[in-house]
């Protein structure tokens, strides 16, 4: 995942050197992340780690101080693809009405394409330690706060009829959920539904709750 690793200076380490730690926490990202998938964030040992990202178990405790670290990283990497994508979407989006459908549509196909990715925070937030947990909780409203912020501004307008802040946050969360939805129900959802009519059904329905 090419993400940016700037959120994640306050893990500790033993060398200055910040951009190095970057790199080299990415690179522990991208060994862990599948190891966890597959495994369990309990039955993933830090040899493990270290053998897929290349690293000696010494040198991989230069760039953290536990397991927990790497889960943290793991979950806030997750997180800013899918701040990026979304992001992405609001910029790209053509304007008027239809460009909170644009975001709601790439949100939901960044969680279709990382579902086990998203599976693996709510399975395994609890074992992070309450500073980090607190962390991961942020990066989801932060998230959250992206469809806040497109309502917002087709209220300004006159693209959505007029919404009270507590609207549209319950409303922005709504649409956070159901994201999540299509990877926790992937069991049934799957087999019922494409991710494009799942997109279109839901994207009516929330639009519908804002006329």
């Amino acid at each position: 995942m090419m993400v940016s690793f700037d959120r994640t200076k306050d893990i500790l380490t033993q060398i200055k050197n910040p951009e190095l730690v970057k790199r080299r926490h990415r690179q522990i990202v991208d060994a862990a992340v599948q190891l966890f998938i597959e495994h369990g964030f309990h039955k993933t040992t830090t040899r493990q780690i270290a053998a897929a990202a290349g690293f000696s178990i010494g040198s991989l405790y230069e760039y953290i101080s536990s397991k927990e670290d790497i889960l943290y990283l793991v979950c806030d990497a997750i997180h800013a693809e899918v701040e990026r994508g979304v992001s992405e979407a609001m910029a790209r989006a053509a304007g008027g009405r239809s460009s909170l459908g644009e975001v709601i549509r790439e949100y939901f196909l960044v969680c279709n394409r990382m579902s086990d990715h998203i599976l693996l925070i709510y399975q395994e937030t609890q074992s992070l330690p309450p500073q980090w947990r607190k962390k991961v909780l942020e990066n989801e409203v932060r998230i959250t706060g992206i469809f806040v912020e497109v309502m917002a501004h087709l209220i300004s307008t006159g693209d959505l009829p007029q919404l009270s802040d507590r609207a549209m946050e319950l409303m922005a969360h709504n649409i956070s959920v159901l994201g999540h939805m299509w990877t926790f129900r992937s069991w049934f959802l799957a087999r019922h539904y494409s991710i494009d009519d799942y997109i279109e059904l839901q994207t009516r329905f929330i639009l519908g709750l804002s006329e």
